[in-house]
């Protein structure tokens, strides 16, 4: 058998690194304040650094820090201590870009495991070669890569690892490398600011004609002309396993805890079916991508994996097929009142779904205490409350109550 590849999910919050570990994540990789290249997620301090990896190595998981910026001269004495500091704390390997970073890390902090990330943009087998020698263990590549030259990349390493984002957000730059946020908004990308420009709405102005805007148009909805589809590897899981990809990558640390947990259950099914049986997989296959799109997601393909990925143009933006209704909060016994954090709002009767490690379960909502008054009530439109239903299924803290979308597109 295949030795399976590690499952990698995003942790912007602790919200979120508990939902991934809740829903079978074997690592999560999340940054510090500072250095990573989501600036605008949750993300670490010290303190919350500490009880992250604490999470993950009780639970037997491996937390991995992202250090991803391009750090300038004037910020490496910082970048350097902020990696001492995490490898105190016992984070399982540093994700950086930077060249320069790679050589300081590993001169100044030598016991820090070090993975390249996909923003220094590899994608041949003498660049893996040229990090292993200087040290690193991991090799994150460039989403331009295809299955077959990951294959035969694979095929003439040792004793390094490659990882591949398999599901999420893509960049119409090339790893990422782009300077239209730092152009127009003056938020570097490459310093964890992206504004993502490329997501807006553009219309051509003709010199002669100021102050005329003409709509760059595909469709009837308009067109984001830089816009990159979302990337959904699901379909071709066996690929990469037999490829011999040693981590596959779940994108998403500006995600919430619901978006997490949703992809990282279906990608958890979907590797365990796969280490069954070829053939369990591809049964269940129309039913894990339906659990995908369960989540807030854009158009998706396959990016590179096989070939050239299809033309881009987001403009019909974010959709799902559910919403987030509460997460558990404590374990509970079938017919007990579990109690939710609720998110949204839901009525009694409503046909709710819980989603939890070992599948989705039918959850009829029935009339519930609000915790805070006493009162017992059909609906309730205060999220952040806590909220007590009874239900016909076993409950335990971490699962996901979903239902009809009322609040976001479908």
């Amino acid at each position: 058998m295949k030795k399976m590849p590690e499952l990698l999910c995003p942790a912007g919050s602790m919200e979120a690194l508990k939902s991934a570990l809740h829903f079978g994540a074997d690592a999560v990789y999340g940054g510090m304040k500072r250095f990573g290249l989501r600036a605008f997620a949750g993300n670490f301090d010290e303190a919350q650094l500490r009880q992250a990896v604490a999470l993950c190595h009780a639970a037997g998981k491996r937390f991995y820090l992202t250090m991803n910026v391009f750090p300038f001269d004037d910020q490496l004495d910082d970048f350097v201590e902020t990696a001492r500091i995490a490898h105190g704390i016992g984070v399982d390997a540093a994700i950086v870009s930077d060249l320069g970073a790679v050589v300081t890390l590993r001169e100044q902090v030598p016991g820090l495991a070090l993975h390249v990330s996909t923003q220094a943009s590899t994608v041949n087998t003498a660049a893996v070669k040229h990090y292993q020698q200087l040290g690193c263990t991991r090799v994150i590549l460039a989403r331009e890569t295809s299955i077959a030259r990951m294959q035969a990349m694979i095929a003439s390493l040792d004793g390094v690892e490659i990882e591949a984002f398999v599901h999420g957000a893509a960049c119409m730059a090339y790893s990422g490398r782009c300077l239209l946020s730092t152009a127009l908004t003056g938020r570097s990308g490459n310093q964890g600011e992206c504004a993502q420009p490329c997501r807006w709405q553009y219309h051509v102005v003709e010199e002669k004609r100021p102050g005329e805007f003409l709509p760059v148009c595909e469709d009837d909805n308009g067109t984001y002309i830089f816009s990159a589809k979302d990337l959904c590897l699901m379909p071709v899981l066996p690929q990469l396993v037999e490829a011999g990809v040693a981590s596959l990558k779940i994108e998403g640390r500006m995600k919430t805890e619901y978006y997490v947990g949703t992809v990282t259950a279906a990608y958890r099914r979907a590797l365990d079916l796969y280490a069954e049986s070829p053939a369990a997989f591809e049964a269940a296959l129309p039913s894990l991508m339906q659990e995908l799109a369960c989540a807030s997601h854009r158009d998706s393909d396959t990016g590179f994996a096989l070939s050239q990925p299809e033309n881009p143009g987001g403009a019909e933006g974010f959709h799902q097929e559910r919403e987030y209704i509460a997460r558990a909060i404590a374990d509970s016994g079938a017919g007990e009142a579990a109690r939710f954090l609720l998110k949204n709002r839901f009525y009694a009767g409503d046909a709710l779904e819980l989603l939890t490690p070992q599948g989705v379960r039918p959850v009829t909502a029935m009339p519930f205490l609000r915790e805070k008054t006493g009162e017992v009530v059909d609906t309730l439109g205060v999220g952040g409350e806590i909220i007590a239903m009874r239900t016909d299924c076993d409950v335990h803290a971490g699962d996901l109550l979903r239902g009809e979308v009322r609040n976001h597109r479908r």
